[in-house]
């Protein structure tokens, strides 16, 4: 199993679509990563030389923050917005949508289940 930043790559798919189980790899820098790396898209994990793999290792090490680095700058920005008290990062600490979406109807995901409200039953006075 090909082993790149320290994801397992899955064996029987393209290198291309394979790269893009990285966090911060999408298909057009998996792309970018293989023609510097001189590897073909098409080639299946399984088929990649010991070489190929370490130049595909040496590149995205080279080109910048991928998985645990890139996760943590994400959320040191978060974490420094809500600290200075920014729109949006109100948005973020209410886990509401931040870039300005519509919530009257939508936004379900962020604001989880509806919570309906129930109406009290009338007790009857005699």
């Amino acid at each position: 199993m090909a082993r790149i930043a320290g994801i397992d790559l899955r064996m029987e798919k393209r290198i291309e679509i394979a790269l893009t189980d990285i966090y911060g790899i999408g298909r057009v820098r998996a792309l970018d990563i293989l023609a510097s790396a001189k590897v073909e898209p098409d080639r299946r994990v399984k088929d990649l030389t010991e070489q190929e793999a370490s130049r595909i290792r040496q590149i995205i090490d080279r080109q910048g923050r991928v998985e645990g680095d890139l996760r943590q700058e994400v959320q040191m920005n978060i974490k420094r917005l809500i600290e200075i008290g920014s729109y949006r990062g109100l948005r973020h600490r209410r886990n509401m949508p931040v870039r300005g979406q519509k919530t009257k109807t939508n936004a379900r995901t962020r604001k989880g289940p509806r919570r309906l409200a129930v109406k009290k039953k009338q007790v009857a006075r005699h």
